[in-house]
């Protein structure tokens, strides 16, 4: 449940940040003047795309679902049919190299912004193939637990590790489609930059969102989220 509060309270501390940037906070009928506003140049900002907008609620869904999978994962394992397991090393590796991924898709959003094609497309092929490199790490890591006498059957802690990385790993499959597409489109002879601007944008966002996601499910399975959600109820009692 407080998992849950504080996730609502960043979608909400986000949707005011957005309709602050759309001017929907102003209150024209306090303007006084002529109705046509001068034109600045320099400070026109366009609207949001839809597609972009479509992303958005769509990553807010995606973050309610994970949220709920997490506070169910805090209220399960105080049962007594609770043992933790461990953390293999090799989920080291795959969290570095999901990082780099989303970092190699952020250069490829700036290149992409300024034109450059030559940086671009070295950019998004780093980006999917560490984003691959991922997935395989974290089926590699499946097999080392299940040959450890980790399986999904054995104890809640076994089945929710991979639950919620089975979870996570569909997601990031389901991004590697749209940036293949991409990146597929990047290496055609007739493509310009700015067609390929929106699809590398909306790329790298979904990218540092499940890194984000990765992220608080690792600190959960090291145990390292323990301490901040005990001090999060104290706040919030």
């Amino acid at each position: 449940m407080n998992v849950m509060l504080i996730f609502l309270v960043a979608v909400a501390a986000i949707i005011i940040w957005w309709l602050s940037g759309q001017r929907l906070t102003s209150k024209p009928w306090l303007e006084t003047g002529s109705l046509q506003l001068p034109a600045h140049e320099g400070t026109h900002r366009p609207p949001l795309p839809p597609v972009k907008i479509g992303l958005f609620v769509f990553l807010g869904v995606v973050g309610a679902l994970f949220s709920l999978a997490v506070s169910a994962y805090f209220m399960r394992m105080g049962s007594a049919d609770w043992w933790g397991m461990p953390v293999p090393r090799l989920l080291w590796v795959n969290t570095a190299a999901l990082a780099l991924s989303s970092a190699a898709l952020q250069r490829a959003k700036r290149e992409a912004q300024h034109g450059r094609m030559e940086s671009l497309r070295p950019a998004l092929v780093t980006g999917l193939a560490l984003a691959v490199f991922f997935l395989i790490g974290q089926i590699q890591a499946w097999r080392e637990l299940t040959a450890a006498g980790y399986v999904l059957t054995d104890n809640p802690a076994n089945s929710f590790f991979y639950m919620l990385t089975g979870l996570h790993g569909l997601h990031i499959l389901g991004g590697l489609a749209v940036l293949a597409h991409t990146t597929v489109r990047a290496f055609s002879a007739d493509v310009q930059p700015e067609r390929l601007q929106l699809s590398v944008d909306l790329s790298a966002i979904y990218s540092h969102f499940m890194l984000a996601v990765w992220l608080l499910l690792f600190a959960l399975f090291a145990g390292w989220a323990n301490d901040f959600v005990d001090l999060c109820r104290t706040l919030l009692n």
